[in-house]
């Protein structure tokens, strides 16, 4: 009978999660820098070459590969003949691994969970609780699968209770491009099927726990029905062109993961998560000798990528922009910041907004008149870090407050991840704004471009406060100009038609 000690199971734990927060797993690096070879579209090459760069400086410099280090998600499978030398319960056990983990002043971890979600939204400090799915089954040890995922691609799940005749092919290619690019593609596609709806999306989840080994399945041929499935949404889904950020490309999938359950003759549930850039989980077995700790890669795994600044590529001046060269910008084009910006989330526009309501007005120190902000949510630093990784957040969270924000203050643009939907594109329409794009996923390296960082309003909002940062040469791409021209409108569309016309090979 097999001894599980307290101290092991939380030691495991933490130590998955910190590995996970700076390590790719080895077959997302290589796929990735599969797509990297093959793609043809410049602008989704450039931005999977940033994911590659960024990944291997998180690998040397242990800090985090995403500046949302996610939510955790448990699975465990307890043998039967296990028993445990501990005080507190497997879930209290899981939560301080947690807590360790996220709390570690070596490579501190952005604390993302609000407690009271319909209400306060109070941040707990530590990123606990996790989200535990606990299974007994027979044998004497525990299995333990940890991932680590970030809001935006969670945010992008979708669930369907499909009848039994439909098809769920059709299904898919109709509800991905509604995802847009906020699950930062290329990424992976969980997907559940059958049993009941909480069934699904379980199981859709736990998918994503598996390596992309989508190459070996097309080399041995598809044993079922699920596998036959995965050959053929990974090849549409690529043909839709959204490519990496959605961008337009040949890439959109580097994996497509399905597990099924027996559901009922009247139900077909199907639930689809997607796994961003930023693919982040790890499995380990407690016997019962200690610890299981994660073993380091070798550097030697990850491609030496350098990124070039090309010759079209402008430099932007933050601090004397004016709103006529901002006009000049063309959807696609790639720019270098310099100067001063600041930054805002959700829980900032909400107070921005409410301020300018009541006619008090907004802090001092965040005069947006002729300025750019930056949707992010930075880690906080080590060492002598001026700001931690410090990539961009989903930029369609905001397209409520643009107009609102854009009229009342004078904003002349916006830094954010992925695309704008109809009320932001046409707000930026409307008030001659731009949109740039920063690239998600590449958080470590886009925080190298930061050479100043202090906060100037909302403290209290932790990660979510108003920050000033002085950036320099930090690149970006314009994605609606001026004229609500959306790059991540025409992109896809052209690379659809490229990929049906000229048969290109995709991944």
């Amino acid at each position: 009978m097999t001894m599980i000690r307290q101290d092991d199971f939380i030691d495991s734990v933490a130590d998955a999660l910190q590995f996970i927060s700076y390590y790719h797993p080895k077959d997302f690096i290589d796929a990735v820098h599969e797509a990297w070879q093959k793609e043809l579209n410049p602008a989704a090459k450039d931005a999977m070459a940033q994911i590659l760069i960024n990944s291997r400086m998180c690998a040397e410099g242990h800090r985090p590969i995403c500046q949302d280090t996610g939510i955790v998600t448990v699975f465990l499978k307890i043998g039967m003949n296990v028993q445990w030398d501990a005080t507190m319960s497997v879930a209290d056990m899981v939560n301080e691994g947690v807590r360790r983990a996220y709390l570690n002043p070596d490579n501190v971890l952005r604390a993302s969970i609000l407690d009271d979600p319909a209400g306060a939204r109070k941040n707990t400090k530590d990123n606990t609780p996790a989200v535990i799915h606990m299974e007994v089954v027979e044998g004497d040890t525990v299995d333990v699968q940890v991932a680590a995922k970030g809001g935006g691609s969670e945010n992008k799940s979708k669930m369907a209770m499909l009848n039994p005749s439909d098809s769920i092919v059709d299904w898919v290619l109709k509800t991905v491009p509604t995802m847009g690019a906020g699950w930062c593609p290329p990424g992976m596609l969980g997907i559940g099927i059958g049993g009941t709806a909480e069934k699904a999306a379980v199981m859709a989840k736990e998918a994503l726990m598996e390596p992309i080994d989508i190459h070996e399945l097309r080399e041995r041929g598809p044993s079922s029905r699920a596998e036959e499935l995965r050959l053929e949404l990974m090849e549409k889904v690529n043909k839709l062109g959204i490519g990496a950020q959605g961008l337009g490309g040949l890439t959109t999938v580097l994996d497509v993961k399905i597990m099924d359950y027996p559901t009922h003759a009247a139900s077909l549930p199907v639930a689809m998560i997607p796994n961003c850039a930023a693919t982040r989980h790890a499995h380990f077995v407690l016997d019962g000798s200690g610890p299981a700790l994660q073993t380091p890669p070798s550097l030697d795994d990850w491609p030496d990528i350098t990124w070039e600044v090309g010759e079209g590529t402008r430099r932007v001046n933050l601090d004397t922009v004016t709103a006529e060269e901002a006009a000049q910008w063309q959807p696609g084009d790639t720019l270098l910041l310099s100067g001063k910006m600041l930054t805002g989330r959700d829980a900032a526009h909400k107070k921005m907004k409410e301020l300018i309501e009541s006619g008090e007005g907004l802090p001092e120190g965040v005069d947006l008149k002729g300025r750019f902000i930056y949707y992010v949510g930075p880690v906080d630093p080590v060492r002598d870090e001026v700001v931690g990784p410090a990539g961009p957040t989903t930029s369609t969270r905001m397209d409520k407050f643009t107009d609102f924000i854009l009229e009342h203050t004078g904003l002349l643009g916006m830094i954010g991840k992925a695309e704008r939907g109809p009320t932001g594109v046409e707000a930026i329409k409307k008030h001659k704004a731009v949109y740039l794009m920063a690239v998600g996923g590449a958080a470590y390296l886009v925080s190298k471009a930061i050479t100043g960082a202090k906060v100037v309003a909302f403290p209290e909002l932790g990660m979510e406060a108003i920050y000033e940062f002085e950036v320099k040469d930090m690149p970006v791409s314009v994605a609606v100009d001026v004229n609500g021209t959306s790059v991540h409108e025409v992109g896809p569309k052209i690379w659809a038609a490229k990929i049906e016309e000229q048969a290109l090979e995709v991944i």
